[in-house]
C-alpha cells in the first residue's frame, strides 16, 4: 500500500509539472504507456493525414511517392508542394494573400522520423518553401532560416524565383486597402495552412507544414507553421501532430508538441487534440479564432479537433482517401 501511495503521489506531481490533468491519469489505473507498434497489415502501403480539402490532392501525390518507393518524408514534402503550386489557394504558396504592404511571404517546416527538422520563414519569391525547408534539414546543422537568408539559401541550392502575387490575390489586396480593416473570417474558403502527416510502409513518421500566413499581416509577421513544436511536431516513437488556424494561439500553447506529449502520457490522438483545443479555449477569447489539430500515433490511430465547426481533413489508408469532418468544441 505504501508503494502504491508513493506511486500515485509521484504520478500526480509529474502530471502537474507537465500541465496535465492528474485525475485522468489516476482514473486510468495505470501509468502512461506508449502506443502499440504500427499494424503492418493495415498500414503496410502507407497512411496519410492532411488538413482541409486540399489535403486530397496532397495525399494523392504522397500516395504516389510511397508507391514508387518513397519515404514518409518524400510523401509529405511532395504532397504539400502540390498545394503550394495551386494559384487558387490564397493561404499557401503561389497565389497566397500578401502582407499589408503587398508582399507574399512564405513559411514552412519539415520534420523527419529521426528527429531531424528544417524550416524557412518570411521567405519571398520561392514557390516551394517546403522543399527549401527539407534542404535546410538535409544539408545544414540549422533548423530555421529566415527572410533574405532563406531566399539566398534557396537560390544557392538551385531554386528559382517567381512572382507569387497572382492577379486575383492582388485585386483582393487592393480592395482590402480601401479600409485596411482586420476582420478575421473563420475557415475562409475552406483553405488554410496545409499540414500533412505520413507513416510509410516501414512504420516511419514524418510531417510537413506550409503556408503564406495570415492575410494582410504586419510586415515581418511569422506564424506557427515553420515553428517546430507549434505548427508541427513528430516523434517517431510516439506520434505526430500538425496545426491549422490562427498561428498566434498555437504558438502560445506549443500545440503540436503538446498533443504528441499527451499521446506519450497515454492519451489517444483524439483525446490529445481535444485537450490542446481546450487549453486555448481556457486561456483566450475564441469567438473569432479558429484552431484545429490533426494527429496520428504509431499504431495508425488518428485524432482531430477544432474550436469551431468547419475544419476537415483528408485521410488515406491503402490508397483509399476520405474527407473527414473534425469534431469541434464550440
Amino acid at each position: 500500500m505504501t508503494r502504491r501511495r508513493t506511486f500515485l503521489r509521484q504520478l500526480g506531481a509529474s502530471a502537474l509539472l507537465l500541465g496535465l490533468d492528474p485525475t485522468r491519469l489516476l482514473k486510468a489505473g495505470t501509468a502512461p504507456s506508449s502506443p502499440a507498434p504500427a499494424n503492418p497489415e493495415r498500414f503496410k502501403e502507407g497512411h496519410m493525414l492532411s488538413t482541409w480539402n486540399h489535403g486530397i490532392v496532397a495525399n494523392e501525390e504522397g500516395w504516389r511517392q510511397m508507391q514508387n518507393g518513397g519515404s514518409a518524408t518524400d510523401a509529405v514534402v511532395e504532397g504539400t508542394a502540390v498545394v503550394e503550386s495551386d494559384p487558387t489557394g490564397t493561404s499557401v504558396g503561389l497565389g497566397g494573400s500578401p502582407d499589408r504592404e503587398g508582399f507574399v511571404t512564405l513559411d514552412a517546416c519539415v520534420m523527419g522520423p529521426n528527429g531531424d527538422a528544417g524550416g524557412v520563414c518570411f521567405m519571398e519569391d520561392i514557390e516551394h518553401p517546403v522543399r527549401v525547408a527539407r534542404k535546410v534539414m538535409d544539408t545544414t546543422p540549422h533548423v530555421l532560416l529566415a527572410g533574405t537568408g532563406a531566399r539566398d539559401f534557396a537560390l544557392a541550392h538551385g531554386f528559382t524565383t517567381r512572382d507569387l502575387l497572382t492577379e486575383n490575390s492582388k485585386r483582393a489586396w487592393e480592395e482590402w486597402r480601401k479600409s485596411a480593416a482586420y476582420k478575421p473570417i473563420i475557415n475562409v474558403e475552406n483553405h488554410d495552412t496545409i499540414g500533412m502527416l505520413a507513416q510509410d510502409r516501414d512504420g516511419r513518421l514524418a510531417g510537413a507544414c506550409t503556408t503564406s500566413g495570415l492575410a494582410y499581416k504586419l510586415r515581418g509577421r511569422v506564424g506557427d507553421s515553420p515553428i517546430i513544436g507549434a505548427g508541427l511536431f513528430v516523434d517517431d516513437e510516439i506520434g505526430a501532430c500538425t496545426a491549422t488556424g490562427l498561428g498566434e494561439a498555437v504558438m502560445k500553447t506549443l500545440g503540436s508538441f503538446l498533443v504528441v506529449e499527451l499521446i506519450r502520457q497515454g492519451r489517444t490522438p483524439q483525446q490529445a487534440c481535444e485537450e490542446a483545443v481546450d487549453r486555448i479555449m481556457h486561456k483566450m477569447p475564441v469567438a473569432d479564432l479558429q484552431v484545429g489539430y490533426l494527429a496520428m500515433d504509431t499504431a495508425g490511430n488518428a485524432g482531430s479537433c477544432a474550436i469551431h465547426s468547419g475544419f476537415n481533413y483528408a485521410r488515406t489508408i491503402a490508397g483509399h482517401t476520405e474527407l473527414v469532418d473534425a469534431p469541434h468544441r464550440n
